[in-house]
């Protein structure tokens, strides 16, 4: 059919609407990953990414960093704008949260907040490993993926959400109530993250 309309001259009326692509920043740091999403030990490598989703009231931001080793996320930032400051608030979090590590791998894909200088100060303060993955591989950060597509799952798509701080408050009752205490992972020897965290700390002040 394609052919006979090219022949005969017809075109349809209706003309595909062109995506202008996004071109990706350059990498600031290598990607000491190499998309292996395993780990000794905990706070040895953590990944970090950016979601969004529509309330009543507009775009919601999260920003999350994982550790790799547990799969528990360690520290979180929740905005209504995406700036270089929701990652840099996250990873503040994360670090409190884990008492300060330093040398941990912090992988992330080439988002502008990633890159920004602002972000990268706070890596360079805290005395952390940047990486990033190349571009449009999705694969070279689909650890941090997975936990997005549960959070869309269990709750970014549930219901129509009115307000942003509707939706806030469902997000971090889901990771701290559910994902973190609730959920078991095969992964993790059907272990909850922080099931799976206290076994590991034990263990390292066992062999201490």
């Amino acid at each position: 059919m394609w052919r006979l309309c090219k022949i005969a001259g017809i075109q349809s009326t209706i003309v595909g609407r062109t995506r202008k692509s996004k071109k990706a920043g350059e990498p600031v740091g290598d990607d000491l990953v190499q998309k292996d999403f395993t780990a000794d030990g905990l706070d040895e490598k953590w990944l970090v990414d950016i979601t969004e989703h529509w309330t009543g009231e507009g775009k919601l931001y999260m920003c999350a960093f994982k550790d790799v080793c547990s799969n528990k996320i360690v520290g979180y930032a929740i905005d209504k704008r995406m700036k270089a400051g929701l990652a840099v608030r996250a990873l503040t979090n994360a670090l409190m949260q884990r008492g300060y590590p330093e040398n941990v791998i912090i992988h992330s894909d080439r988002g502008s907040q990633f890159r920004s200088r602002k972000f990268q100060k706070a890596l360079k303060r805290y005395k952390l490993r940047g990486s990033m993955g190349r571009v449009g591989a999705c694969g070279d950060n689909a650890a941090m993926e997975s936990f997005f597509s549960l959070l869309q799952k269990n709750v970014l798509d549930r219901k129509r959400w009115h307000t942003r701080d509707e939706l806030r408050l469902a997000i971090v009752h889901w990771i701290e109530a559910k994902y973190h205490r609730k959920r078991k992972q095969r992964r993790l020897g059907k272990l909850t993250p922080v099931e799976f965290e206290t076994i590991v700390r034990s263990a390292v002040e066992l062999a201490a």
